[in-house]
């Protein structure tokens, strides 16, 4: 039996997050949710290993919005992929995100999300 592939989910808004851990479950990836950038970044660092990918919301409730995620997450592992998801921010994306990343414009249908993550990870370096 095949590893399951974690992704690192990190969206504050409930409905989104159940919409975004259905899609990637379907696809055959194994989300785990934060709900607060604080808490992604504590549990990336404690699994650095176990992540394959980080899919953020990039407002965030609390202090750390999801460009600020993203940042953390490549100190910790430089070739993460990363995919951006915002209903407001995309013009800063050029400006505040990071190499290797897209950015899914709200309301983006689960299709794009899966799609997106899959090309990533496809061009991505296997796991160490």
């Amino acid at each position: 039996m095949q590893d399951l592939i974690m992704i690192m989910v990190v969206e504050d808004d409930q409905i989104i997050q159940a919409l975004v851990e259905a899609s990637l479950t379907e696809a055959g990836f194994e989300p785990a949710i934060a709900a607060s950038g604080e808490e992604a970044v504590t549990l990336l660092r404690g699994n650095r290993s176990h992540y394959r990918a980080l899919v953020a919301a990039i407002n965030l409730l609390g202090t750390m919005d999801g460009w600020e995620v993203a940042k953390q997450a490549r100190e910790i592992d430089p070739t993460l992929p990363i995919v951006y998801m915002t209903g407001a921010a995309a013009d800063e994306w050029a400006s505040r995100g990071v190499p290797n990343s897209v950015l899914l414009t709200k309301p983006f249908a689960p299709a794009q999300l899966v799609t997106a993550v899959a090309q990533l990870l496809n061009s991505a370096p296997p796991p160490a």
